[in-house]
């Protein structure tokens, strides 16, 4: 698996935030990066972006490294399944190839939208219904309205959340004297 590439600064806050739940650093997927200062890359994230995703969901969701705290936090709170079924939509509208489109749209059904998945995101049964009609021939659109759904659920629920979780406030206070 691809690990995001993450500043210093993110990796250290969620090293942070996974400790103070008393979780074990040999434990925390987080932390192996801390283990080896060779991994570590140079910090480039400024106070500018941190402030941009208290503006809106979606500015959160456009820039470079929102997407990966976000998605950090909310495997945090067990509920991660929203942003992975997200970012793989974003990923699965880029295929050209038929072929791949098909295996594609199969694994995405078989993940995120088969009732009783392993993490099955929460959409209605109409939308569920369209989806299983259109993997037979897949289109880059055809999980466009469970993305929207499951879009939306991020932005009223666990995103207000995120704003006030320890996480994003001990991130800006950490990032704060770093670019003054």
């Amino acid at each position: 698996m691809c690990r995001p590439e993450w500043p210093n600064s993110i990796v250290l806050l969620l090293c942070l935030c996974y400790n103070t739940r008393k979780m074990s650093r040999r434990t925390c997927w987080i932390c192996k990066p801390c283990r080896d200062e060779s991994q570590r890359l140079p910090s480039n994230i400024t106070l500018e972006e941190v402030l941009q995703w208290a503006q809106s969901f979606e500015k959160l969701m456009a820039t470079k490294y929102g997407p990966v705290v976000y998605a950090a936090y909310l495997k945090m709170e067990h509920s991660d399944e929203n942003i992975k079924f997200w970012m793989a939509c974003e990923t699965y509208k880029k295929i050209a190839s038929r072929w791949s489109r098909i295996s594609r749209a199969k694994k995405l059904y078989k993940i995120y939208i088969r009732p009783q998945s392993p993490r099955e995101i929460n959409i209605d049964s109409s939308t569920r219904e369209t989806i299983i009609r259109n993997i037979r021939e897949p289109t880059q659109t055809c999980f466009e309205e469970a993305q929207k759904i499951v879009y939306m659920h991020m932005e009223r629920d666990s995103y207000p959340r995120f704003l006030k979780s320890e996480m994003y406030q001990n991130l800006l206070k950490t990032i704060q004297p770093n670019n003054s």
